[in-house]
């Protein structure tokens, strides 16, 4: 059996671990938790509470830019979804120039002085358009040459076609390090259709009334007459308001906005922002989701107990990658490295970070 030790930074509450644990386990791997770090209390609190042995010393909570990895222990894996805050499309797009877009230099620190064998990296899909392309070239290329030089394989993933209850696109970066006799492959969709994909109605029902993290959350009077007057899938800017309950934000007219979730349709992509009209609503009561119904639509398993108050469990669950969408990307990367043959399709970016033209994508390759 393939022994395998893994750190993380921006380890979020344990998303992209808990994949990679249940997908070590499916394959045959034995996967080590090393060490993770993330900026928040709670968020760690979490992380320890749920993967396996995680513990208190294990689980570094601070200032990634405090954070001095070359003490960290030595590791085979290394997983970093680095901040997006600089790159999502719906905020300034500073980029490497912002606060947090330089922050992926961190996961290129530990590997260039961990070498690790391999790596995944996870951001949202502005990242390859930040300042015209240029950031995410220049990222690639960091990542292609930190350590002894890393094989990458970047690919936009639609999580959707891959069981996720949600409309949820993250780039994805793979890297093996060069001299390892092995070429990852993306993971061919399991739900490649939109009749195929998993509703969010199928994916909320019957939550048992004893797990946590389900507290309501207060409606005001004019938010619930608001979401009785939108319709499952509209927003409070293309549904039929009173005059009173419209909503008189100029250039505020983002889709998700108290819109409502259709039921035969995956969620719309949740997030951990805190403005008003932007948690998530529910296709047939007239409120927001709770934290669990939020869980549930990003794959976190029943057992998975959020520690925190309620605002920081919905941004942990919002900024997390999907654990099943984690799993099936370390799946095919174990699946690589152990020689055991999956179905997969040509990736859909290059490793300069330019988009493969259609027509290189239209046919499906099985191994």
């Amino acid at each position: 059996m393939s022994t395998y030790t893994m750190g993380e930074l921006f380890s979020g509450p344990g998303g992209i671990a808990w994949g990679a644990h249940e997908a070590a386990r499916e394959v045959g791997v034995d996967l080590r938790h090393t060490w993770a770090n993330d900026y928040d209390s709670s968020t760690c609190e979490t992380y320890r509470a749920n993967i396996p042995g995680a513990t208190h010393q294990s689980v570094i909570h601070g200032d990634v830019r405090d954070l001095d990895v070359k003490s960290l222990q030595s590791i085979e894996g290394f997983a970093f979804g680095f901040p997006c805050n600089d790159y999502s499309l719906l905020g300034e797009s500073k980029g490497l120039s912002g606060k947090f877009g330089p922050l992926y230099q961190r996961g290129v620190d530990v590997l260039d002085h961990h070498r690790p064998a391999w790596f995944v990296a996870e951001n949202v899909t502005g990242l390859k358009s930040s300042n015209g392309g240029d950031d995410f070239k220049h990222i690639l290329a960091e990542l292609r040459k930190a350590g002894a030089g890393y094989t990458i394989v970047p690919h936009l993933y639609h999580f959707e076609q891959y069981g996720v209850p949600q409309r949820r696109h993250r780039i994805i970066i793979v890297g093996i390090a060069e001299g390892i006799p092995a070429q990852f492959k993306v993971p061919a969709p399991t739900h490649p259709k939109p009749d195929d994909w998993v509703s969010v109605s199928t994916a909320l029902a019957n939550i048992p009334t004893h797990l946590p993290n389900q507290e309501r959350t207060r409606q005001s009077k004019t938010v619930i007459r608001r979401l009785e007057q939108i319709r499952p899938g509209q927003n409070a800017f293309n549904a039929t308001l009173d005059d009173d309950l419209r909503l008189n934000v100029k250039g505020a007219t983002l889709s998700q906005i108290y819109r409502r979730l259709h039921p035969g349709k995956p969620s719309y992509t949740i997030t951990g922002s805190g403005g008003g009209g932007t948690h998530g609503y529910h296709w047939d009561e007239p409120r927001a989701l709770t934290n669990r119904e939020r869980a549930r639509i990003q794959t976190f398993d029943d057992n998975f107990v959020f520690r925190g108050t309620k605002e920081s469990v919905r941004k942990q669950i919002g900024m997390a990658v999907p654990p099943a969408g984690a799993k099936v990307i370390f799946r095919a990367l174990f699946q690589t490295l152990t020689g055991t043959p999956y179905d997969w399709v040509p990736a859909n970016l290059t490793p300069s970070g330019e988009p493969v033209k259609r027509r290189a994508l239209a046919e499906k390759i099985i191994s």
